[in-house]
């Protein structure tokens, strides 16, 4: 252990390919179909195909191998790794994000874990065969973002929140401001007025959080912002921007369904904001956010929208939501019947619905 801790490599160390010791994952980061790579231990690598993970037969030489590639990899993300720093998340030169953990973090040897980056926008009509959503759930997106409701996407790990954020960007007008902050860069937003802010944190350089570059973004003049994933206290800034001219402002966040979302934002910013009222939190919360879409993975690895929820006024200082889309594995995607007020109240008159869309048995098909 003291070997290897001692043989990590140090900042401002000279960086190298790390491909070249990539060794037995070297195929999956040129497969197209492998979407994670996963390294347990020398001789334990699994891969992300489709939504499934699957164990490679493949493994390094022995477990110094495993350390070289570690070692490359730390130094091409200009990142220390020792025992005072034992893991590091850092986005690789082709948008790749990489983790790693290791001793004394990770028990029986350094772990990665590398989500590789896709070059290519995702198109609608793949998501659509691949059952993310159907036709009539696409076009509520579509007028959604139009109508400049704040959208939260919620979902688990690997559940497609990504994805969706960057279908629904494509629906902003182009004449639009947007500004993006992510931890770690993912999105890719074919929007043409668009600055994009990553957060700082690597040792030895300032640091710079979500909360900072959010402050900061408001003196952008940005038609709306987009964060990547809202994880901290940062929260209340995010409600903030959404209620002072950025609406249409979108973010994901990690829940399990519509109603945890709304409390997983409460508790964020409690943690961060411990003198303000709760009334007060859940009245901002439920007076801002108009939209939660629920993304899930299923055990087929299929990536898909489960629901689509309206967040209705408190009562009292319960959260109310109301569902306008689910996903039901007999029946597939269906509309509950409720018609949400954006739809009801829309002066735009690019936002429109046919007098039955929300009627369960209408089916829409698109064109184009």
């Amino acid at each position: 252990m003291e070997f290897y801790m001692a043989n990590l490599p140090n900042k401002g160390a000279t960086p190298t390919d790390w491909r070249n010791e990539a060794g037995p994952i070297r195929k999956f980061l040129n497969d197209i179909s492998v979407t994670e790579i996963m390294v347990n231990r020398y001789d334990k690598i699994f891969v992300e195909r489709k939504g499934i993970i699957e164990e490679t037969e493949g493994k390094f030489d022995n477990a110094d191998h495993l350390i070289r590639l570690v070692q490359a990899l730390a130094v091409n993300v200009g990142r220390e790794l020792n025992r005072r720093n034992p893991f590091l998340d850092a986005k690789m030169s082709d948008g790749s994000r990489v983790n790693i953990v290791i001793p004394p973090i990770s028990i029986d040897s350094p772990a990665i874990t590398i989500r590789k980056f896709s070059p290519v926008m995702i198109h609608y009509n793949n998501l659509i065969h691949h059952g993310a959503f159907d036709e009539k759930v696409l076009y509520f997106l579509n007028q959604a973002v139009l109508a400049r409701q704040n959208i939260v996407i919620s979902g688990g790990t690997g559940s497609g929140k990504t994805t969706l954020l960057n279908l629904m960007s494509q629906f902003i007008p182009t004449k639009e401001r947007i500004v993006t902050i992510e931890d770690t860069c993912e999105l890719q937003l074919s929007v043409k007025n668009l600055v994009k802010m990553e957060c700082r944190s690597s040792v030895g350089e300032v640091q710079f959080d979500i909360k900072d570059l959010l402050k900061n973004a408001l003196r952008m003049r940005p038609d709306r912002i987009i964060i990547g994933e809202v994880r901290g206290p940062e929260a209340m800034d995010m409600l903030v921007a959404m209620n002072t001219g950025h609406d249409g402002s979108m973010s994901t966040l990690h829940a399990n369904s519509a109603y945890d979302a709304l409390r997983r934002i409460e508790a964020m910013i409690l943690r961060g904001e411990s003198d303000v009222p709760v009334s007060s939190v859940r009245q901002d919360i439920s007076s801002t956010i108009n939209l939660i879409v629920q993304a899930s993975r299923s055990n087929d690895g299929t990536r898909r929208v489960i629901e689509i929820a309206e967040v209705l006024p408190n009562e009292g200082e319960q959260y109310r939501t109301e569902c306008i889309f689910e996903f039901d594995l007999q029946y597939g995607f269906r509309s509950t019947g409720y018609t949400p007020k954006f739809a009801q109240n829309s002066k735009n008159p690019k936002i429109k619905f046919s007098a039955d869309f929300f009627n369960p048995e209408h089916k829409i098909k698109l064109t184009g």
